[in-house]
């Protein structure tokens, strides 16, 4: 800590929470796309992580501005008596397979038009670059931080945005296996700041005993 200098001293915890379980039994990759809405499941899984951070010292609830990101962050606010606050920057990464049914990567191979899209997976060539999305998530993070300095804030996000992030503050390469993403549904990703130094990264899972409960799906 540095003498007089009392923002070196604040220690701050933002929490990134990939939303719940959306309703999605025709398995599109949904991205940005409007109307995808958590499910029955999802809204629970919502409720167990408001449970989880009921006792935390919470001051702000930043969401993405898609539907699913916005009801997996409405318990957590109501609980603390606080409004959503929506930044765009913690939206889902551009994706030229949005709304196609695609998941798991299968329907890409079977349709030779999309091939192409596929040319240059470190970028990747289907979409928004990786590095762009880590930036921005940066970015989002470092805002949360600084309006909730000394206290927490919960930051309710994507899995690629959530992951990409994650990889770039563990200086890992973002090209990987999506299906080896440390980041589940209702998962939380908290990071412990003092001052405005990453001190440290937990992970943690409120929801897991619904997890074997979820359809798997495209989207995220």
């Amino acid at each position: 800590m540095t003498a007089g200098n009392p923002i070196a001293a604040d220690r701050t915890v933002v929490h990134l929470v990939r939303h719940g379980e959306v309703h999605n039994p025709d398995r599109i990759l949904y991205g940005r796309l409007p109307e995808f809405h958590l499910s029955a499941l999802g809204r629970e899984m919502a409720d167990l992580v408001a449970t989880h951070l009921a006792d935390h010292d919470i001051t702000h609830v930043i969401s993405s501005p898609l539907e699913r990101a916005q009801e997996t962050a409405a318990p957590i606010a109501a609980s603390h008596g606080l409004e959503i606050e929506l930044d765009p920057r913690l939206l889902e990464a551009e994706n030229a397979f949005e709304g196609r049914a695609v998941a798991g990567g299968k329907g890409i191979f079977r349709d030779p038009k999309l091939w192409k899209l596929m040319v240059n997976p470190m970028r990747p060539s289907w979409g928004e670059p990786y590095v762009d999305l880590a930036a921005r998530m940066q970015q989002a993070v470092d805002a949360a931080r600084d309006l909730a300095r000394g206290h927490e804030a919960v930051i309710v996000s994507h899995q690629a945005p959530i992951w990409m992030l994650r990889l770039a503050i563990e200086g890992r390469r973002f090209v990987h296996d999506p299906r080896r993403r440390e980041c589940t549904l209702a998962s939380l990703t908290s990071l412990t700041y003092r001052g405005n130094e990453l001190e440290s990264l937990a992970y943690s899972e409120p929801a897991a005993a619904l997890l074997p409960l979820a359809h798997s799906g495209a989207g995220a």
